[in-house]
């Protein structure tokens, strides 16, 4: 009876089992899909999990960005001139800015190509990217298929996935990075790692519900410094917060600090000569700030401030401003590492001062005690907001306490 029922039941169970077999290798990982009319592009981010040892020349090379964009997304001071060989071991996170155009009605990045080796398969390409893209997309952008294989030394082009949202969060300016979800990640956890809310990443990404499975790719959040308020001279820059940027012919470099989303710019110390650094009428340098202190306890504050630039010609302005600089703010540095996560896998070289060559005439002694007798001044330079030199009664007091201190020891 039960070897009848057996084979009674075998064809009817067979195709209910198959099903659950073969539905999830054809299930594809979600990612979210920003539809588009406009020709414009915007910055994006890739948050790429290093599938096996990369020098980052390697990375910048697989992703067709420069050595530059990737330090600076990721906070990193080029203080090394070999850094680019530096070897990144596998599974750390390295962000990778890439730009994000609208292609056939939808945001995607075509701009990373690829060349075949003899070894390579589809699938062993898609996983040198990290779960970024996969083999069936490698294969349909390129027309591989059983008729057309893959050959040796053959250009394909990798689809990467990228969103811009007008660059905008909840009214703030924002860069959106493309997240691939692994193994015992939630929204809550990945919303934590990245300073974002569970409604927030949920309303992103169209979910209907708060759950996502590895290998899905979120669309994170990364607040950014703008200059659109700041009257820059032909020239728009978005810096994601924790990060900087060159520009100027990598004259100037703008961070974006971890504690506000104010943009600072001060000269980037490169060796590649640059002029028209420091402010007319004045000693100060970009980035520089004069601060009178007043009996009152009120401040009058001068900086020299970057107005952008065309060509090799570098605008810049002097500010005035009332408020009063934090002291521990301006002794500490704006950029400390990357806040947009706690895995960073390039802590070792994150330098957490930021310290261009100074410029000339960060500081004149000239002018100490020579201001109005109302309060005290300070120097405050660029690189980092270090307080430089103040100008009050201690200055003359010092001398005096010297050698009161040298007959009485």
């Amino acid at each position: 009876m039960s070897n009848l029922l057996q084979q009674l039941l075998l064809p009817l169970l067979l195709p209910i089992l198959s099903i659950f077999f073969i539905l999830p290798s054809l299930m594809h990982a979600k990612s979210v899909i920003e539809p588009c009319r406009s020709s414009n592009s915007c910055t994006s981010l890739l948050s790429y999990i290093l599938p096996f040892d990369s020098k980052i020349s390697e990375i910048a090379y697989r992703f067709q960005v420069n050595i530059t964009d990737i330090l600076a997304t990721n906070s990193i001071t080029p203080a090394i001139p070999t850094l680019g060989n530096k070897i990144l071991r596998a599974n750390s996170l390295v962000k990778i800015p890439i730009s994000c155009p609208c292609v056939d009605g939808i945001r995607r990045s075509l701009s990373t190509e690829y060349i075949v080796r003899e070894a390579d398969t589809a699938d062993s390409i898609a996983d040198g990217y990290g779960g970024l893209v996969s083999a069936e997309q490698i294969g349909i952008v390129n027309g591989i298929n059983a008729k057309n294989p893959l050959l040796s030394r053959q250009s394909l082009v990798i689809p990467l996935p990228c969103t811009c949202f007008d660059n905008s969060n909840n009214g703030i300016t924002t860069v959106y990075m493309s997240y691939v979800v692994r193994r015992g990640e939630s929204l809550s956890s990945i919303g934590l790692e990245f300073g974002a809310t569970v409604m927030d990443l949920e309303a992103i990404n169209g979910l209907g519900q708060p759950v996502v499975d590895p290998g899905d790719i979120l669309a994170v959040p990364v607040p950014a410094c703008s200059s659109a308020n700041l009257n820059w001279y032909n020239e728009s820059l978005i810096v994601p917060n924790g990060s900087y940027a060159l520009t100027a012919n990598n004259c100037i470099k703008c961070i974006c600090g971890t504690d506000d989303l104010n943009l600072q710019c001060f000269p980037s110390g490169n060796t590649a000569p640059c002029s028209r650094l420091q402010c007319k009428g004045s000693t100060l340098f970009i980035g520089d700030a004069y601060v009178q202190h007043t009996v009152a306890g009120n401040c009058n504050v001068t900086t020299c401030v970057y107005r952008g630039h065309t060509g090799r010609k570098i605008f810049r302005s002097l500010a005035s401003s009332s408020q009063c600089p934090d002291k521990h703010k301006a002794a500490s540095s704006t950029i400390s590492g990357s806040p947009m996560s706690s895995r960073d896998p390039v802590v070792p070289f994150i330098s957490t001062v930021p310290s261009p060559s100074p410029s000339p005439a960060y500081f004149n002694p000239s002018t100490i005690g020579t201001g109005t007798a109302s309060g005290p001044t300070s120097y405050i330079s660029g690189d980092g907001g270090r307080l430089l030199g103040e100008a009050s009664c201690y200055n003359l007091l010092l001398p005096a306490l010297l050698v009161l201190h040298y007959f009485t020891w």
